[in-house]
């Protein structure tokens, strides 16, 4: 199959972490080269300095779909100097420089994560696989990778049973998975709408659906929305804030959650990913075994 390839040029862009920090699930990498769906396109993705050559098995006449994705043409250190200038923050931007947010769909971000709770990475991305090589259709790719396929509609899911669900491994978060899908393809819940709703109020209406909570929500509001003050306080997120800012403290959640909404200014949901990724990165180098999960509640 033939290849249809751009050049993106991505200054400033940690393509591995961006990729590998627990905000999307479905990216593999072989060698240098990084293949995922975006868009529902495959696409292969392969760093090199400031520069990303994409290829997919399609022809493709306007890439802005994959820029989107990657949020290319964000201005990096704009971001970064509004983070709190303090030693663990720069610490963390030392470490994980370059590390961008995703701008994913909606629907397959808050299906991943609903699939996410207590969960490794590892064990996410076998869910996933298997509920898209169950449920999805198959998509183009280029000849010598294995076959993938998109991530099923609400449509789709809303229409399977509880136990065709369990059968991907997904256990009790199955009939959660469903009532979303179920509300989302009889238009009970519009995605949609959340684009032009303040971030409480999107957030409190992505917690009327079944299996989320506030963290998925921050999490959708941030990796879906671009929420910039969006900011998910999950184990690892909580044990960054009480190790790094509250060392000699135990301070409670809701305090914890009280700093996030006041501390971190205008792009805490970024400050949020570099500590997130930070702490999952760095803590094995202090005996933490605990790096391979997820965002757990």
């Amino acid at each position: 199959m033939n290849s249809y390839e751009t050049i993106l040029q991505l200054r400033d862009y940690d393509l591995a972490a961006t990729l590998a920090s627990g905000q999307a699930f479905r990216w593999r990498r072989n060698g240098a080269v990084w293949t995922g769906i975006v868009d529902g396109r495959w696409v292969a993705l392969e760093a090199e300095g400031d520069f990303v050559k994409a290829r997919t098995a399609e022809p493709i006449a306007d890439w802005g779909w994959l820029t989107h994705y990657l949020q290319a043409d964000l201005d990096l250190p704009s971001i970064l100097a509004t983070f709190p200038d303090d030693e663990p923050m720069r610490g963390a931007v030392s470490a994980c420089r370059g590390l961008r947010l995703l701008r994913q769909d909606p629907w397959e971000c808050l299906a991943s994560f609903i699939l996410s709770s207590t969960k490794q990475i590892v064990q996410i991305q076998q869910i996933i696989t298997l509920l898209c090589l169950r449920h999805g259709e198959p998509l183009p790719v280029l000849t010598g990778h294995e076959a993938v396929h998109s991530f099923p509609s609400p449509i789709r899911l809303a229409d399977l049973s509880e136990r065709e669900l369990r059968d991907c491994k997904m256990g009790f978060r199955a009939p959660y998975l469903r009532e979303t899908a179920r509300a989302i393809a009889a238009g009970e819940f519009d995605l949609a709408r959340l684009h032009g709703f303040p971030i409480a109020a999107a957030r409190e209406e992505l917690c009327r659906l079944p299996g989320v909570g506030n963290k998925i929500a921050d999490c959708v509001l941030l990796f879906a929305y671009g929420f910039p003050t969006a900011f998910p306080v999950d184990v690892w997120v909580m044990k960054a804030l009480r190790q790094l800012y509250f060392p000699r403290r135990q301070p409670a959640r809701a305090r914890l959650q009280r700093f996030t909404e006041t501390y971190f200014g205008q792009n805490a949901g970024y400050a949020q990913q570099y500590l997130f990724h930070y702490m999952r990165t760095a803590a094995p180098a202090r005996g933490n075994r605990e790096s391979n999960y997820a965002r757990q509640s």
